[in-house]
């Protein structure tokens, strides 16, 4: 009987806290349930990655269904502090000994959220140049032109510069040709322009740029700037490197090479006197052969 009074004052202590428990239980989850809900309609209209979405869809899911099962357990008298304390002890270790590893992972879900680049597209960062091949949540890995697989930590990534090539439809062109001072300019730049503008890859709607940018020390460099599509960048490159030559050499146009010109001018006799003995004495076996008169000396004229 005393068993029976026992059980029967638990029973009404704690069944009311059991029963709004499973209620809070029961609603807390279906709550949980509408936000993940509501935070898949989000991201799917904000076109985020499916990784990404997946990944924060259970992450929240977790969290907010741990914090349902703790309020849970507060009300029916289990004490949760203590526990708390131990889980942020054990987290703050763990976080410290991979915070390499952390930053990698937020700097994957930065780049999945705010999409500096995508698949398939090519970009350079950390001195690495390559096409996207993969974004996972610690890595991204780069297919380099010449087939190499490079895998760049995510968190240097969102934390550097990085130069994405096909984020654009379009890109510019800039070439620069020398021709030599001889070389008539206006001719030159009419053959470029016909060039260009007959060129199938160059996009005729955007007016090309033909200036002389520079004077240098052996040319006139006539700088061209023209616009093509992205997968038309390195093709025309080629191509206008080839057409140009082509057609310089059919037009008459020069290629200058770099020359110098040295002129030296000495007293004839100090010279005559000078070149006598350093021929006498580098030479002695062919001096009367390798000397020559001081006037052949003067205003020599050296091209290379």
């Amino acid at each position: 009987m005393k068993y029976l009074d026992i059980a029967i004052e638990l029973f009404l202590s704690y069944a009311p806290k059991v029963f709004l428990a499973l209620v809070v239980l029961f609603v807390g989850f279906r709550l949980v349930r509408m936000a993940v809900n509501i935070l898949n309609k989000a991201l799917s209209h904000e076109k985020v990655d499916e990784s990404l979405s997946s990944f924060l869809e259970s992450l929240v899911g977790i969290l907010l269904k741990g914090l349902v099962l703790i309020t849970v357990a507060n009300m029916v008298g289990i004490e949760m502090t203590s526990f708390i304390a131990l889980l942020g002890a054990a987290g703050l270790a763990i976080g410290l000994s991979l915070q390499g590893s952390l930053s990698n992972f937020a700097g994957g879900i930065l780049i999945l959220l705010f999409k500096p680049f995508k698949v398939g597209d090519l970009i350079e960062t950390q001195g690495h140049r390559g096409r996207v091949d993969s974004i996972q949540i610690v890595n991204t890995i780069l297919r380099t032109v010449d087939n190499k697989m490079v895998v760049i930590p995510n968190g240097a990534i969102s934390n550097g510069t990085v130069e994405n090539y096909s984020a654009q439809e379009t890109r510019r062109l800039d070439m620069v040709f020398g021709i030599g001072y001889g070389d008539d300019i206006q001719k030159t730049k009419e053959v470029l322009r016909d060039i260009i503008t007959t060129h199938d890859k160059v996009i005729q709607d955007e007016e090309p740029l033909i200036v002389v940018s520079n004077l240098g020390a052996s040319s006139v460099d006539i700088e061209c700037r023209m616009w093509c599509a992205n997968e038309n960048y390195h093709p025309l490159r080629f191509e206008m490197n080839e057409m140009v030559k082509l057609r310089f050499d059919a037009e008459g146009i020069s290629f200058p090479f770099p020359q110098q010109d040295i002129h030296v001018n000495m007293n004839p006799s100090a010279l005559q006197q000078s070149s006598h003995t350093s021929l006498k004495t580098s030479f002695p076996q062919h001096s009367e052969k390798m000397m020559m008169p001081s006037s052949d000396l003067v205003g020599v004229e050296d091209e290379g």
